[in-house]
């Protein structure tokens, strides 16, 4: 059995390694986001450089947790090549420590940060989204007709005593009950278009949209501007959010009772349940990872490991992140049960690491 000294030392690199690549990825993450948000807003009238590396602080953390599994990864890889290159694997397998006791420390490592991530960053993760919209809009409420490219417009369509309104938005806050760079889309009985009208902001109350700081167009007349205007709707908060929110820019602890309200409705809320699902799974994802860069870091080469054992390893990890993501689009879609696309791909990945290294440590 490992000792408490050597266990604790293993962790302690392990955790030092981590922080260092978490580190590096947030300096990086920071320069590029930053440097896409001076070419993407500077058109803006509110841009300023100190409010768009706020925008980019605030977006990291979400960022961030989307790279996580690798981080686990390339952290598992480099304190097992650190120490192997010091032949301290070597001295601590000579005194009849097993592979499997001195990866303990570094499992438990990649457990404490995957269960950090989905406490503590995930929740900060979503405030921070949610408060980089709200910068956006106001920056975008000092000119109406300021716009975004190269942003994916999402779309519902609402039928009324009035009529039909098909509703887009540039973006979301406020779990999608606030929409940001809006547009409503109003029609005839014959669906010819009757309004068409462009609002900085709208917000989902009882009973009606609020629009802010808008214009009104319709053929033949001249724009017609309004700071406030009211549309009726019958849509509820729990589908438009379940339509429109981004499940990743929701806290971790919100998550299960939105799930409970959709449903009460009768809504699927299967994006919801797949974030919830794939949330809890993480701290296991992370130990397949770690897993995973054990079949190809333990073995003890005189010079350094291998450069294909090295490749073989990350792209193996890309894989199992590539499957992950691809089951758990299935899962948004109810093709599959959230919990199924969640777990199946971590529990096959911890099936392969496991096995791989019971051949290769015992055979």
């Amino acid at each position: 059995m490992i000792g408490w000294t050597l266990g604790r030392y293993f962790f302690t690199r392990y955790v030092k390694t981590t922080i260092y690549f978490l580190l590096g990825i947030f300096v990086l993450s920071l320069l590029i986001d930053f440097t896409i948000n001076a070419g993407r807003l500077a058109g803006l009238p509110g841009y300023s450089a100190f409010g768009a590396l706020a925008i980019s602080a605030l977006r990291i953390p979400f960022n961030m947790q989307q790279l996580f599994p690798f981080v686990a990864l390339f952290s598992a890889m480099a304190t097992l090549i650190t120490l192997n290159r010091k032949m301290e694997l070597v001295v601590t397998r000579s005194i009849g420590v097993s592979a499997w006791q001195f990866l303990t420390p570094l499992c438990f490592g990649a457990f404490l940060f995957g269960l950090f991530g989905v406490v503590v960053v995930n929740p900060i993760a979503a405030w921070g989204t949610s408060q980089s919209e709200k910068i956006l809009s106001e920056w975008k409420g000092k000119n109406v007709e300021a716009t975004v490219d190269n942003e994916r417009v999402p779309w519902l369509t609402q039928r009324t005593d009035v009529g039909i309104t098909t509703i887009g938005t540039k973006s979301t806050a406020d779990g999608g009950l606030t929409l940001v760079d809006t547009t409503f889309v109003e029609y005839n009985d014959d669906a010819t278009i009757k309004d068409w009208l462009n609002a900085t902001r709208a917000h989902l109350t009882h009973g009606y949209w609020l629009l802010e700081s808008g214009a009104r167009y319709r053929a033949g007349h001249e724009p017609e501007n309004f700071t406030e205007l009211k549309i009726p709707t019958n849509l509820r908060p729990e589908f438009v959010e379940e339509k429109l929110a981004d499940p990743a820019t929701i806290p971790f602890y919100d998550l299960p009772r939105k799930i409970e309200i959709a449903r009460s409705f009768g809504y699927s809320a299967n994006s919801f349940d797949m974030q919830l699902q794939s949330l809890i799974a993480l701290p296991a994802l992370l130990i397949a990872m770690t897993l995973i860069a054990a079949t190809v870091t333990l073995k003890f080469v005189r010079f350094g490991q291998s450069r294909t054992m090295i490749l073989g390893g990350i792209i193996a990890g890309f894989v199992l992140y590539v499957i992950t993501v691809l089951v758990q689009a299935f899962g948004k879609a109810a093709y599959v049960p959230p919990v199924i696309a969640a777990w199946v791909p971590v529990v096959i990945a911890l099936f392969f690491g496991i096995s791989f290294l019971l051949h290769k440590e015992d055979g």
